[in-house]
């Protein structure tokens, strides 16, 4: 069974981030084999990270907080999802919060050498909606996304950006982008580029 897990990082409850992030996990649950499982950050109590250079010693962070169980989860997921909207040409403040924190990740991997399931096929996958349709829009996302998975020791796959995104509901009023959606997830699972 893959594991898919999705990081939702927008503030808000079944937006059009989280429109985007179910219509690709029915996607990939249509094929067989797959689970799916949903973190909404905004529920979560998560600080910042401090950079006191703690994790440069064991790989962990010192602060105890909900971030310690979403560690062990994104360490045993197969497939991450990272899902943000853009806010002004960025990711949430909730998905950095998580990103951030993932030093400790850094650290286990740069100054301790230690590689989690490298020798596995991990993929994470960035999932966003912007209301805006500017030429750079994701550019930061992307980079962000690509350097956490690198951290994370997972392969950067496909990510399904969407712009012109404007309104609470734009997505779900929006029936063929849904259907985009859905293949989405179904290629991913199927190894389908």
């Amino acid at each position: 069974m893959t594991h898919n897990l999705f990081i939702l990082g927008s503030p808000r409850k079944n937006g059009n981030t989280e429109t985007l992030a179910r219509a690709v996990a029915e996607g990939l649950l249509q094929a067989k084999n797959n689970s799916v499982e949903f973190v909404h950050l905004s529920k979560l109590k998560i600080s910042p990270c401090q950079a006191c250079g703690g994790c440069s010693k064991t790989g962990n962070c010192i602060i105890q907080d909900d971030m310690t169980e979403l560690y062990d989860k994104s360490d045993l997921a197969d497939r991450l999802f990272f899902v943000s909207p853009v806010y002004f040409y960025a990711m949430s403040a909730q998905i950095k919060l998580y990103i951030d924190r993932c030093q400790a990740r850094w650290s286990r991997k740069y100054l301790l050498g230690v590689n989690y399931r490298s020798e596995e096929q991990r993929t994470g996958h960035l999932l966003s909606c912007a209301a805006t349709a500017g030429e750079k829009l994701f550019e930061g996302s992307v980079l962000t996304t690509k350097c956490l998975c690198d951290t994370l020791d997972i392969q950067y796959g496909p990510s399904l950006l969407l712009k012109n995104m404007e309104g609470r509901d734009a997505l779900k009023n929006n029936p063929d982008e849904l259907t985009a959606c859905k293949t989405f997830g179904t290629n991913i699972a199927l190894n389908v580029e």
